[in-house]
């Protein structure tokens, strides 16, 4: 059984899942979203990954600011991003570069980050010269509108960091899902990255990315779900969720020697400061 918040005292903040697809079609969402204030999530960032999945979260979003200026909502505040994600590289930033300029007008404070964006060579879903050129144009996007870049990187940690140290870097950068070592972390807190732990950091071969937790200031750890997918220990082979990052931040949190409740806070506050939030109650 899940611990309440007021049992553990804690105020997570998933700063990466995607709440869009399954949980909409099948009626799910607000019962998730009450699971996950029920855990002491208090916010989350709904991510895009490409110009419908972004538009779908930027509605959940939209909801969620909606319901919550009412005395009862039993849900967290959400934000969303914008963004083409490497394996669908191949569609091109048109039509995301589209969105964002509508969502940016708007200067309502729902859109948080451009992403997730990146590389990904395990899958290669995309070829490499597209998933570059698309990764480039996205760069610039968030420079542009001073958001937050999401960036997810698998196998591709050389061409990742030739790219941020050719181009002009916006002025915050979350490495999601971080899934690499010491060295990887080393070199992305020196482009002053932000780096998101998930339910990896619980898998028994993922010694590497303990290392990297261990590593990483708390001023720039962040805990995510990567909801639905990637689901921590003890619950591994289920559907993800964002009530459970507070299993990854405890896991966080035994890593580092800190009490989860005071992790839930420091890593919140980094949240914050990540995706640019000026407030958690209001969305700045």
């Amino acid at each position: 059984m899940e611990r309440s918040v007021e049992e553990c005292g804690c105020s997570w903040f998933d700063s990466h899942c995607h709440l869009q697809g399954s949980y909409v079609e099948d009626g799910e969402l607000t019962e998730t979203l009450e699971r996950a204030t029920d855990a002491g999530v208090v916010g989350l960032v709904c991510v895009g990954t490409d110009a419908v999945s972004s538009a779908e979260a930027v509605s959940i979003a939209r909801a969620s600011k909606n319901e919550g200026k009412g005395e009862s909502s039993r849900v967290p505040r959400v934000w969303s991003t914008i963004g083409i994600h490497p394996h669908e590289a191949t569609r091109g930033t048109v039509d995301v570069a589209a969105l964002l300029e509508e969502e940016m007008t708007a200067r309502d404070g729902l859109v948080v980050g451009v992403g997730e964006c990146g590389l990904d060579y395990y899958y290669e879903h995309s070829p490499r010269d597209q998933q570059i050129r698309v990764f480039l144009d996205q760069m610039a996007l968030a420079c542009k509108y001073d958001l937050a870049l999401v960036i997810h990187v698998r196998d591709a940690w050389d061409d990742l960091f030739a790219l941020l140290g050719s181009e002009s870097l916006p002025s915050r950068v979350v490495v999601h899902c971080f899934s690499g070592g010491r060295d990887e972390a080393k070199r992305c807190l020196e482009l002053g990255a932000f780096l998101s732990f998930s339910g990896i950091v619980t898998f028994k071969n993922a010694g590497g990315v303990r290392e990297a937790a261990k590593l990483c200031p708390v001023d720039r750890l962040l805990v995510e779900t990567d909801s639905p997918f990637l689901a921590p220990v003890p619950f591994r082979g289920k559907t993800n969720e964002p009530a459970w990052v507070s299993r990854v931040g405890e896991a966080v949190s035994e890593i580092k020697g800190i009490g989860a409740r005071e992790l839930s806070e420091l890593t919140c506050a980094s949240a914050l400061e990540a995706f640019g939030i000026s407030e958690l109650l209001s969305g700045g």
